[in-house]
């Protein structure tokens, strides 16, 4: 990618129906994307061979739709082809609303903070909004060993790294959307806010695929193309940080021609020996499918899930992505429709609520950046 800044114009320059309907998109993106990779989710099992082998069987491919579940008249091997305990609430022609999933909880768990503390919340904030509204069981690797931590006493920066070997996993990645949502073409504030949360649970290339993951959205509302947001997005990360060289190596392989194969294959060469839930690796898979995807909401997700490992996470984020870029009206009703404008959640107080509400409080949060895209920051913010 190029080294120079790219110019992302400010989220004034989009009429309030507009960023309303990139918003909404965002949300519904995160969500379908997140159910479409749920049943395969378990990349030491569920490799990008076997999830095309079961797309096959299925007679699934090309993706278009959910995942179809197992039925009588399919003879799979349960052993080969086992789909997570889950797979009933989110495979096609079974949904109804969402199923619950971290991936999500994060999202509006995050909306919570900001409507509560404001933008000048703090990362103790987001601990103590843990403990008061998410449960442990519910919690996974960085944020279950940050939980236990809290709970014991331990303050930041301290908590993330007691126990805690999942420090450069994907776990605050995934918690990055609303601050990209809340910050429509300002990349940098952005990255800053996915910072001060981040930095409760993880360090190095954990946090900094939070800032990135955060920027992205972000410059997806004003930008070009994807490629004009993902080169945003490197700008507020450490160039030399392995996360970003991974990014700019996805990139440029793109850029060379090769297959969207042949891609993934060089990068599981590079990063293969990384544990499938680590974020370098997954934002290989992440860039490849947003790359490749071309902005094509469906193509997108597909081709982001059928990558592999954190199957669900990733479609979570490249959703969210292509649902910015296109906005809400653009995506086809296949994905949104099975949703019922309904999630599940564990956040305590937001169980079954609506999809379009959470849409309209992330709204109301959002101020027009000034000319240029940069923000000032409110009182006690850091970046």
């Amino acid at each position: 990618m190029t080294a120079h800044r790219t110019a992302v114009p400010a989220a004034a320059a989009l009429a309030p129906d507009v960023l309303d309907d990139k918003i909404l998109g965002g949300w519904l993106g995160r969500i379908a994307g997140n159910m479409l990779g749920k049943p395969v989710e378990r990349g030491d099992h569920w490799t990008r061979q076997r999830i095309d082998r079961y797309l096959r069987r299925t007679d699934a491919l090309p993706l278009t739709d959910y995942i179809p579940g197992p039925t009588p008249e399919r003879q799979l091997d349960p052993a080969e082809f086992e789909l997570r305990p889950e797979w009933p609430e989110c495979t096609r022609g079974n949904i109804h609303g969402s199923a619950r999933d971290d991936d999500v909880d994060y999202s509006i768990l995050g909306l919570h903070l900001l409507e509560t503390r404001g933008f000048g919340f703090t990362t103790e904030q987001v601990g103590e909004l843990w403990l008061l509204r998410l449960p442990y069981l519910q919690t996974f690797t960085a944020e279950r060993a940050t939980y236990r931590n809290l709970a014991r006493g331990l303050k930041p920066p301290v908590a993330a790294t007691v126990d805690n070997p999942y420090q450069e996993w994907i776990g605050a990645l995934i918690r990055a959307d609303v601050h990209g949502w809340t910050s429509p073409g300002d990349p940098r504030r952005a990255a800053g806010l996915a910072r001060r949360d981040a930095v409760l649970s993880h360090t190095g290339n954990g946090v900094y695929g939070a800032m990135w993951a955060a920027a992205l959205v972000a410059a997806a509302f004003t930008a070009r193309s994807v490629r004009a947001a993902l080169e945003a997005s490197l700008e507020h990360i450490p160039a030399g940080s392995r996360l970003a060289r991974t990014v700019r190596r996805t990139a440029a392989l793109h850029d060379a021609g090769l297959s969207w194969e042949g891609t993934l294959a060089e990068l599981d060469a590079e990063t293969g020996r990384l544990h499938w839930i680590h974020v370098v690796p997954n934002a290989a898979v992440l860039t490849a499918g947003l790359l490749y995807g071309e902005g094509d909401f469906t193509t997108t997700i597909a081709l982001t899930v059928r990558g592999g490992l954190d199957t669900d996470s990733n479609g979570a984020t490249a959703g969210s992505v292509a649902g910015v870029l296109c906005g809400a009206s653009a995506i086809p009703a296949q994905w949104t429709a099975p949703l019922e404008d309904t999630v599940r959640s564990a956040v305590f107080g937001f169980d079954g609520i609506r999809i379009s509400e959470l849409a309209r409080r992330t709204a109301r949060l959002v101020a027009p950046a000034p000319a240029g895209g940069t923000h000032a920051p409110a009182h006690g913010e850091r970046s």
